[in-house]
């Protein structure tokens, strides 16, 4: 197992990001999907809990057969997706991911928000218990994204909003940026396999962080499209295109619930948790090129796994790295696109 603690700012309020957080997933979501490929809604209803009160619960599956590398795709389902499931308490949350064709495999997100520029050192004491974890910040304006996700448009040191006159971040916005407000995520990886654990765990975790970069990239991006909507206006935008992306994968009819009564704690079991780290499957055919500025380095495109032993049995196949895979919502390993490169290095 291996535990980060990451720290996102952004400049917004708390409040402002409870609306900006489902636009900015329901968007990407669909953005990224294509027929057969993407991210299915499965259920996004009401739920209460007793210590945490009235939240919301979603069940998605990110479907990534043909991402996968031609090995595994020899022995997996032709449809093979990732499970996650999230209980969002807002400011409090939880995403997990699954997967049916891993099980040694996990990752677990824990958030919480709070309007300051990411100086809460004990905000996770009661649920860290003297565990260990390395504490990363993640810059949105000046931290590497990786290239093919790259869009001028989504590059906060020249873009500036136009309804709220916030943007063209500078070198050290977070010093002097009001408002401004921080998303601490607790990330939690488990690959429990001898000989690769460590390996896989440090590699998936650099690629949560350039899904988290890039997921809160685009909610403050896209600023001047949520700013103004209402709770219930985010709601229905939410339902009609979580509706459209099921369509879009090719999910007839759309498996998606939006009930008007809460569900009971004991009607779902797991624990209180968050909206999906969006899934980023391939980028768009034709990205801008970045502006030339010197940035952070980001996640590796692969890992190398060790030699196998020498054997005295012919050899029937060899594996390519494993490089891993939208969130990862709740979506998959971080994202599906991070798995697709798995048979593509």
């Amino acid at each position: 197992m291996l535990l980060k603690e990451y720290r996102i700012c952004m400049p917004l309020t708390v409040e402002e990001y409870r609306i900006g957080q489902l636009y900015m997933i329901s968007k990407h979501s669909h953005e990224q999907s294509d027929r057969g490929e993407g991210v299915e809604v499965v259920q996004n209803e009401p739920y209460e809990d007793p210590a945490h009160g009235q939240g919301q619960f979603t069940e998605k599956r990110v479907y990534l057969n043909s991402k996968l590398p031609s090995w595994a795709r020899a022995v997996v389902p032709k449809i093979f997706y990732v499970t996650e499931k999230a209980w969002n308490y807002y400011p409090y949350t939880i995403t997990e991911y699954t997967c049916s064709f891993l099980p040694k495999f996990s990752i677990h997100i824990e958030t919480k928000y709070e309007d300051n520029k990411g100086c809460n050192d004990n905000i996770f004491d009661t649920e860290l218990k003297e565990q260990e974890r390395e504490v990363c910040f993640i810059d949105i304006a000046y931290d590497e994204i990786p290239e093919r996700y790259y869009k001028e448009s989504e590059d906060l040191r020249y873009f500036k909003s136009q309804k709220t006159s916030r943007g063209m971040l500078q070198e050290g916005w977070r010093d002097t940026q009001d408002p401004i407000m921080c998303s601490y995520k607790l990330v939690t990886v488990k690959f429990e396999v001898w000989g690769l654990q460590t390996r896989v765990e440090q590699f998936v975790h650099k690629v949560v962080r350039d899904v988290l970069l890039l997921g809160h990239r685009q909610a403050f991006a896209w600023v001047d499209e949520w700013i103004d909507m209402t709770m219930d206006e985010v709601r229905e935008f939410e339902r009609t295109i979580q509706e459209a992306t099921n369509q879009k994968i090719g999910m007839f009819p759309p498996s998606i619930s939006i009930s008007e009564m809460p569900l009971s704690s004991c009607a779902l079991t797991g624990p209180a948790s968050a909206p999906s780290t969006p899934m980023c499957t391939d980028a768009p055919e034709s990205l801008s090129v970045p502006k030339d500025r010197p940035r952070k380095k980001s996640a590796p495109e692969t890992l190398t796994l060790p030699d196998p032993p020498p054997s005295t049995t012919p050899q029937s196949s060899t594996l390519s790295p494993l490089p891993i895979s939208n969130h990862l919502q709740s979506s998959t390993p971080p994202s599906s696109s991070d798995l697709a490169e798995m048979d593509e290095q």
